[in-house]
């Protein structure tokens, strides 16, 4: 149903993760738990958030995650 969710933290991913990086892993998080590729009509809104709201914690963790000999932070929180 859908692909791996890569790695988006450095060493692994060379540079930082873009904002479209992380809703895409998002939307891969939530297609996966729901089992919905695609949500019908009536579940559409609650999908979204769910994709926002991962978005958001992910680039929370990313921003705050240090790497050995790298400073924590480092990329803008995704809005």
């Amino acid at each position: 149903m859908c692909r791996s969710i890569k790695t988006l933290r450095p060493p692994v991913l060379p540079e930082e993760a873009t904002e479209e990086d992380i809703r895409a892993a998002a939307l891969q998080y939530v297609r996966k738990v729901s089992g919905f590729r695609a949500p019908a009509a009536h579940n559409r809104e609650v999908f979204e958030r769910a994709v926002e709201a991962i978005a958001e914690a992910t680039a929370e963790l990313l921003d705050g995650l240090e790497v050995r000999g790298q400073a924590a932070g480092g990329r803008a929180a995704a809005s």
